[in-house]
């Protein structure tokens, strides 16, 4: 059945109001279309050597239609069981071929028609381009020569990608390891006409599992033999000229991984028994090593069911976990395991140990690491050389260490100890190069280092380079950004000894664009892309980042807007709208701090009220809430009073510039910020009205847990039930518009609780109004339902706040 292009609106205004309303779709006003009918700027992506550049086309939004589409939703997963690819994946319609020291880009010769394009990726060797395209039918492989810029077909439209990218390049650059669907799969089972054949019974064991809520579980038997129909796959050998082998028979196979000399390939199945309280990713599993002629070398792990897990941000499974190859090494294997059985409460020295094992995996693990906090990640340099990080939430502490992997006797040496939150002590990120094998490691030049870092300061953003010499442990500025017109991102040394670095640059009216820059020369920018502003009707809008405090001294920031032309001096009372979402830290230092840059582009989409400027409104985007629990203290237990205190001194800054009529001020928010929101207009009166959009309204509805809080419902009840705007909906009389996604598939924003939360707004005599966009997921997609939310929107705004 087609999708009817009508929306059903609930309208609870007043008493005197119908139910709800059939509108057909609606369009926002000319100012607004102006920015929203835009052509998007094509995406980037480069070869290592940036020779070549592949642009990659899209529509600047999906349509109904796309939305529209047959899905199934399994195991934390959406599927077209037609196509055999997520119902959710964003393709390019088109893709072109530039050599970057050229203008002239170069059409991709061969596509297919009407292409649906995705999984795009670049053979080890860079001369090829793999991509799948999606026809009504299926997924098919295709492959680029990169010189000829030529694409042909390789597979017919039975891939099976319904599990994220279903290929991988081997190391010959010949031949491509792909996912294929059985020849003859069976038929899906219809949950309607399929009589079930006895009750659905869970068993809670007497063990404490304080799992989150997820969205998309298996629900039934016939979700469990659907769920392994749509993923078993076989795996094939594909060359690039056209012949495929079989490499590996039917299977659930979640991962294939080949070894960085490409002799071995490390494959992951799904297991049974499959669960309906968590997602496919803490199913059983079992991860061998082959050959390249399909010949088991080892089982190097096996998963169970992992339904029980402590309580708190930092816990994690038994058993190893985090297993890939070292992309130092030919082929060697690491994995982490847990030294506190994942219990972040249990006290122990170390928390976590990395091991490692070396093909062909005839001799035991050996360890290589400890770590005292929850293990965060390793950059591989060398055989001497390698950064590990690990983290501990509760603290909000991350540490960075430099050790010997190849002597665990060595102590590691801590060359960064932060508060994660803290921005403005962030060291940066360390430069990766390609080695031999084609795999990422650390960049080590003349026993240095290097860190790219953000920059940002009390003064504003100043990107730096860094090299950070491993044997004295100091570092040396290389580059400092000096822009405070523009905004720099350093993405890359491609030359350490000329000098030549990749970055974007940008600035509130320049779209953001890639250059090359010597750091060795002044001035030395050689641009590589010349893409344009497509908002040329808000070039003349006044931004700037402004700076006030919060009552109890903590430094808040934001973005704010004024209409183009707007007289400074005269000083016109206008609307106020304020754009937010709540961020929770331990320590008012870092929640004073800001990241946000006046010089970054001036990007309009639905996700913000940057559009009302042309309206005659004044614009605060990005407001900081920040919500502090310092010490023992979680943030959480002065939650709303910190919400009002951040609102009132947002609306105080700006109108203490003279700008705004106090008495006609809004607040908007998504997902958190729309929690936000109505608590907002719950517990204050700061606000004529609010827009509140796929927010989670009545917190008993997740009770181990929301957002950054990790206590549970009957660990504090009062938290969760005061912080709930459903609890608390009698006291709510500011007029309130909801906007929630039919199809949202977000962890705790089910679309039942805009739907309860209206119903109780409505039953107590609130004023308020739920729109409910058809097809959409926790974000929108389709063009007709973005452009109906900006009519909402501003239909609810000239109503409520402007006149």
């Amino acid at each position: 059945m087609r999708l009817k292009t009508t929306l059903l609106l609930f309208l609870g205004i007043s008493i005197h109001s119908f139910a709800q309303e059939n509108v057909t779709y609606q369009k926002p006003s000319k100012s607004i279309m102006d920015l929203v009918d835009y052509e998007r700027a094509p995406s980037v992506s480069m070869d290592t050597k940036k020779e070549y550049m592949l642009l990659m086309y899209r529509n600047t939004y999906k349509t109904l239609d796309d939305l529209n589409q047959d899905e199934m939703r399994l195991g934390g997963l959406r599927i077209n069981p037609v196509t055999n690819i997520s119902s959710t994946t964003t393709y390019s319609n088109n893709i072109k071929l530039r050599k970057i020291k050229d203008k002239a880009e170069t059409q991709i010769s061969g596509l297919p028609e009407n292409a649906k394009i995705s999984n795009i990726s670049w053979s080890p060797d860079e001369k090829k381009i793999a991509f799948s395209n999606t026809s009504e039918t299926g997924v098919a492989l295709w492959v680029v020569d990169v010189a000829s810029a030529k694409a042909k077909k390789l597979t017919e439209d039975s891939v099976n990608a319904n599990l994220g990218n279903p290929f991988s390049w081997y190391n010959d650059n010949e031949n491509i390891l792909v996912k294929m669907l059985l020849v003859n799969r069976p038929a899906l089972l219809d949950g309607k006409k399929n009589l079930p054949t006895g009750p659905i019974v869970s068993n809670a064991t007497g063990s404490i599992s304080q799992n989150r809520t997820y969205q998309d579980l298996l629900k039934n038997k016939t979700d469990e033999a659907n769920f392994e129909n749509v993923l078993t796959a076989e795996l094939y050998k594909v060359n690039l000229n056209g012949s495929k082998t079989l490499y590996k028979g039917a299977g659930l196979y979640a991962g294939e991984n080949f070894s960085p000399d490409g002799k071995y390939l490390m494959v992951s199945t799904i297991l049974k028994p499959f669960s309906y309280i968590v997602p496919l990713s803490r199913f059983p599993s079992k991860t061998v090593v082959y050959d390249l002629e399909g010949n088991e070398i080892k089982v190097v792990n096996e998963m169970p069911l992992n339904e029980i897990m402590p309580k708190g941000f930092m816990a994690t499974r038994t058993g190893k976990r985090s297993m890939n190859w070292r992309n130092d090494e030919a082929a060697t294997l690491y994995f982490v395991e847990a030294l506190d059985e994942g219990n972040p409460e249990n006290k122990v020295e170390y928390r976590d140990v990395v091991m490692e094992w070396k093909a062909p995996f005839d001799q035991q693990p050996t360890e290589i690491l400890k770590t005292k906090q929850r293990y965060g990640g390793i950059i591989w340099g060398n055989a001497t050389t390698a950064v590990a990080f690990d983290q501990w939430y509760d603290t909000r502490n991350t540490k960075t260490y430099l050790f010997n992997p190849s002597d665990a006797s060595q102590e590691p040496k801590v060359i960064s100890d932060r508060n994660s939150q803290d921005i403005y002590a962030d060291p940066g990120n360390f430069e990766t190069v390609k080695n031999s094998y084609g795999k990422n490691v650390l960049a080590i030049e003349n026993n240095n280092l290097f860190l790219l870092g953000d920059g940002f300061t009390k003064e504003g953003q100043f990107p730096f380079i860094d090299e950070f010499n491993i044997k004295s442990l100091q570092t040396k500025r290389l580059y400092t950004s000096t822009y405070k017109d523009k905004k720099e991102d350093l993405l890359s040394i491609e030359d350490f000894k000329k000098g030549e670095v990749l970055v974007k640059i940008q600035s509130k009216n320049e779209y953001p664009n890639y250059y090359f820059r010597n750091i060795n020369k002044k001035d030395a920018l050689t641009p590589i892309t010349t893409f344009a502003n497509p908002f040329e009707s808000i070039k003349n809008v006044s931004k700037e980042l402004i700076q006030y405090k919060r009552k109890d001294g903590v430094q808040l920031s934001g973005t704010l807007y004024l209409p183009a032309g707007y007289d400074k001096k005269k000083k016109e009372k206008l609307p106020l709208l304020i754009w937010a979402y709540p961020t929770e830290y331990k320590d008012k230092n870092s929640a004073g701090q800001t990241d946000q840059n006046p010089n970054e582009f001036t990007f309009p989409y639905y996700g913000s009220f940057v559009y009302w400027v042309t309206k005659g409104y004044v614009v605060l985007d990005d407001a900081a809430f920040p919500i502090i629990g310092e010490g023992t203290t979680e943030p959480n237990d002065t939650f709303i009073e910190q919400l009002v205190a951040n609102a009132e001194a947002a609306i105080d800054a700006v109108d203490a510039l003279g700008y705004i009529n106090r008495k006609k001020v809004a607040v908007g928010g998504h997902s958190y910020g729309a929690f936000m929101t109505a608590n907002l207009l719950t517990h204050s009166d700061l606000f004529a009205c609010g827009i509140a959009r796929s927010g989670a309204y009545n917190r008993t509805l997740t009770p181990f847990g929301f957002q950054s809080e990790q206590r549970n419902y009957w660990e504090a009840p009062e938290i969760y039930n005061t912080m709930s705007p459903f609890m608390n909906a009698k006291q709510m009389k500011t007029p309130l518009l909801l906007v929630h996604g039919e199809a949202d598939n977000n962890p705790g924003t089910f679309t039942l609780q805009t739907e309860r939360y209206f119903q109780a707004l409505k039953g107590l005599g609130a004023p308020a109004r739920m729109v409910i966009l058809p097809k959409e997921s926790h974000g929108y997609a389709a063009k007709e339902n973005i452009l109906h939310l900006l009519w909402e929107q501003d239909q609810f705004l000239e109503k409520y706040l402007k006149n």
